[in-house]
């Protein structure tokens, strides 16, 4: 019934339709994977929310100074004890994961300090916060040195050496992503980190080690923290906040450097004390809630574009058959501009919003390329709604992510399938 609709009713070719229903039946093992981290992640979520004794007295509306905001300190325990952090700042005052990140950076980071990434190029909007880039009021104006450690050229993983030797008396910090990002690399389980955590306090106890988590919440049954990070920072308009979130996102880890990083948002001397949630806490909360769901249909969506786009010869990672995915995030390399915006074309057209729109590339704030972006979303640039991007420069991939349901992710892929299906390669 699902495939005669789309077919039917909405446009998409009877080729493409069986070509993505094939695909689907050939990951039976992938979705039940998914399924089953989404079931432990909701139990997780759900015995959090009971020990926060979490009421609707907290679903009141905080204004002004938000002092005593019992909301906002119900949905900061609650994040705190999902992520297994001492605690968290959670705010719609954090626009995105970018300026969750840049606050835990500025706040943690003084002049003389060194920050080192050991995993190569950070994302792209953090290199004018970094100075790789040149940009006002950036770290490295205020004589914060950087270095990274490039990824090893055999495989795409982490190079020890090269970490080892990028590290250095003088390093306070060091930031890992844990996603892709526009990068052509595996993205970083769980167990990649704790590895790589582990090299690092073994040279020094003392390095703050910071996982850019974005992407990658609920993904896996355990988080960055329970594999030795001190700090993690995302966007809530991305997985945690399961599609309701309109705004925010969130730090968590040690308390003395969460409160650094609030009194980087806010101002030194309140830190978190103030902030008012506008009425918002019963939105984070029910979509909190909602997001281990929500994060399991993403996946199976990026496993399915994988699949069907395999399937057409076209190089993926991960691969559709990789169970151990790291985050929500799907590259396939299209290799040419045409078959990037049809892709990105096609996930439009798919869209609740905007789906008459036909994206074409463009300057973007923070990137270095026009960028295309097929994002038909309730919220302006919510990610866990289903979107896809890229960055039009060879070797031209696309990266597609979300789905606030899973029969939507599965419209998506159809639609950009029948879109590139008929292109000549």
């Amino acid at each position: 019934m699902f495939f005669r609709y789309l077919t039917e009713r909405m446009g998409v070719s009877e080729a493409a339709a069986t070509w993505v229903s094939e695909s689907e039946k050939e990951l039976a093992r992938i979705f039940a994977a998914a399924d089953e981290t989404a079931a432990y992640n909701q139990l997780k979520v759900l015995d959090a929310m009971r020990q926060s004794r979490l009421s609707d007295a907290h679903f009141g509306f905080g204004s002004g100074y938000g002092y005593n905001d019992a909301g906002r300190d119900a949905l900061e325990e609650t994040f705190a004890r999902i992520f297994k952090a001492e605690a968290a700042l959670v705010r719609p005052q954090l626009i995105s994961g970018t300026h969750a990140l840049t606050a835990a950076l500025f706040g943690n980071l003084r002049p003389g300090d060194e920050l080192v990434s050991p995993a190569g190029k950070p994302y792209d909007t953090l290199e004018a916060v970094i100075g790789i880039r040149p940009a006002r009021g950036s770290l490295s104006e205020y004589g914060i040195q950087y270095k990274q450690a490039e990824l090893s050229a055999t495989d795409g993983g982490i190079d020890y050496e090269n970490v080892a030797r990028a590290v250095s008396p003088k390093t306070k910090m060091v930031t890992i992503q844990r996603s892709k990002g526009y990068a052509f690399r595996r993205s970083l389980t769980v167990n990649d980190i704790r590895g790589l955590i582990a090299f690092i306090k073994n040279i020094s106890p003392e390095i703050i080690c910071l996982v850019d988590n974005c992407y990658g919440e609920f993904v896996d049954t355990a988080e960055p923290i329970e594999a030795g990070a001190d700090l993690v920072a995302g966007s809530l308009i991305k997985n945690p906040g399961g599609g309701l979130a309109p705004a925010g996102g969130y730090v968590a880890g040690k308390r003395e450097l969460v409160e650094a990083a609030a009194e980087r948002l806010t101002s030194p001397g309140l830190g978190s004390e103030v902030g008012p949630t506008l009425g918002l806490t019963r939105t984070l909360l029910q979509g909190l809630f909602l997001a281990p769901q929500t994060v399991s249909g993403c996946v199976k969506g990026a496993a399915l574009a994988a699949r069907v786009f395999e399937r057409l010869g076209y190089e993926t990672l991960p691969n559709s058959m990789d169970a151990e995915r790291a985050d929500i995030v799907q590259a396939i390399k299209l290799n040419a501009p045409e078959r990037v915006l049809a892709f990105c074309k096609g996930i439009q057209r798919a869209a609740p919003v905007d789906s008459f729109v036909t994206p074409e590339a463009a300057p973007m704030p923070g990137y270095d390329a026009n960028v295309v972006m097929a994002a038909g979303a309730f919220v302006q640039g919510s990610s866990i709604e289903l979107s896809a991007d890229a960055p039009m420069k060879p070797p031209y991939i696309v990266y597609m992510q979300g789905g606030l349901t899973w029969a939507h992710a599965r419209a998506g892929v159809a639609f950009a399938a029948d879109a590139v299906m008929g292109m000549p390669r």
